[in-house]
């Protein structure tokens, strides 16, 4: 979108708008695997259940969730990340020729396994989670594949989203050049954090933790914005301080979200929901924010259909990406615009 050009000017027209848009996403990939079954009977073995399988599934998690989403919004999302040169790997890009997603930002290394979290699970519920990864940082030559996928597909993007999950892929080195390339291009960066590189990401468009992350990140100790306000505004203005983001979007929970532009800072409460699963919320939150950033929209209304986003998908049972059309719906029925 053009730097002079105005941001829709109604829901419709926004909605339209992010069919438009390219997202590049960079950070943590993974395979969400699933085995149910069931379990009538104690292993003679250890004393543990036994669990005939009756079905297994793999689905997309972590960035790769966050591409489900943005493309679930009409727009084209561009994938960045590391996978092992592995089962898993072959299973995640087969998810993404699946699922209609481009796999040309994707590095796979032989000295990394592709994380895989699998759950086993048995009249609805999980008995064990089994994961495979590494947490080490990609090395040189790994880092400089991923660089030079990212190069190449940063000239189509019109946002950067950083999907962090510490998992190795982001470091603080390739966090600071990734930053830097995309403000050379006037490319907005949002950003999805984690504790480890929590400081990394100086001046990026849009900061997006939750209050943990606010915590763990600035290793500070404060109470949610409902009984430590002055507290809790301390701990983001010291954010501000180290980062100098233009934004700061923090997620509260059941306390909604809260988000500021220079001084100017927006409280917004959670809609009343019956909640069945806050799985994957965050990465519905991180995508419609960071098309809002590329659309120039207004913070306010950014951090209110964010958070209107992250709540409807908190009704769905699993890791689902938005609807967007019930968003629309519902954002025209609560939303002021």
């Amino acid at each position: 979108m053009p730097a002079t050009a105005l941001p829709p000017a109604s829901l419709p027209d926004l909605f339209a708008a992010f069919n438009q848009l390219t997202v590049l996403i960079v950070g943590d990939v993974m395979l969400d695997a699933y085995v149910w079954g069931r379990s009538v009977r104690l292993s003679p073995e250890a004393p543990v259940p036994v669990v005939n399988v009756s079905r297994t599934e793999q689905r997309l998690g972590g960035a790769a969730n966050v591409a489900l989403n943005v493309q679930a919004l009409g727009a084209t999302p561009l994938l960045c990340a590391l996978i092992g040169d592995d089962a898993g790997g072959d299973q995640l890009l087969e998810r993404l020729e699946v699922n209609g997603l481009s796999a040309a930002g994707i590095v796979r290394s032989g000295a990394r396994p592709t994380t895989v979290k699998q759950r086993i699970l048995a009249h609805g519920q999980q008995l064990l989670r089994i994961d495979s990864e590494v947490e080490t940082e990609a090395d040189a030559a790994e880092n400089e594949a991923l660089t030079a996928r990212f190069t190449e597909l940063l000239a189509r993007a019109d946002v950067v989203i950083f999907e962090d999950y510490d998992k190795g892929v982001l470091t603080e080195s390739n966090i600071r050049h990734f930053i830097s390339l995309a403000r050379e291009r006037d490319v907005p960066t949002v950003v999805d954090p984690k504790k480890k590189n929590f400081l990394a990401y100086q001046h990026c468009t849009l900061f997006k933790p939750n209050l943990k992350e606010l915590r763990e990140g600035l290793k500070l100790e404060f109470g949610d914005p409902t009984t430590d306000r002055a507290g809790f505004e301390a701990a983001v203005a010291r954010l501000r301080e180290l980062l100098e983001p233009d934004t700061v979007l923090v997620t509260l929970s059941e306390h909604g979200v809260f988000a500021q532009l220079q001084n100017q800072k927006t409280y917004l409460p959670a809609h009343l929901r019956t909640i069945s699963d806050v799985s994957g919320a965050g990465d519905t939150v991180i995508s419609i924010a960071a098309l809002c950033v590329a659309l120039r929209l207004p913070v306010p209304a950014t951090a209110a259909l964010a958070n209107l986003g992250g709540g409807l998908v908190c009704e769905q049972v699993g890791v689902v990406p938005i609807e967007k059309q019930k968003l629309l719906a519902e954002a025209q029925a609560l939303l002021s615009w």
